[in-house]
């Protein structure tokens, strides 16, 4: 039991796992606050230029009722979150492209094997050239 306990923990905390993990916490505090932010701030402004701060607007077909204001909001709040993410990962981005035109490795970082290859052959053709 004590060597399966030990491979959990280890698998728990590779970074993959690790990383995944946070990202999915990440999520649904971006979610929250972009519900929040749509809640108290678009839906007020857009209430103060259209008259309702809410758009939970139905229509009623026989018995059956459709409510487009609801829908309304979830494509608000989806245009919301795409554009917040895509944000989001243009710095990851930049802040990725900087670390690497600074030439910034991360500690653990081993290169592949190709790198290494590569590195060498262009050791050789310098060394040859001199």
């Amino acid at each position: 039991m004590q060597k399966l306990w030990k491979e959990f923990v280890a698998f728990i905390m590779t970074g993959n796992v690790l990383m995944l993990a946070v990202a999915f916490v990440m999520g649904g505090l971006t979610k929250k606050v972009i519900d929040d932010f749509v809640g108290f701030i678009i839906n007020p402004i857009i209430g103060a230029i259209v008259g309702k701060p809410d758009f939970s607007n139905t229509l009623k077909i026989g018995k059956g009722v459709i409510q487009y204001g609801s829908f309304i909001n979830t494509l608000i709040n989806l245009v919301i979150t795409g554009f917040v993410l895509f944000m989001i990962v243009k710095v990851y981005d930049a802040y990725q492209s900087r670390r690497r035109s600074a030439g910034e490795v991360d500690a653990g970082e081993e290169p592949d094997e190709q790198v290494m290859l590569l590195r060498q052959i262009r050791d050789a053709l310098v060394a040859r050239e001199s």
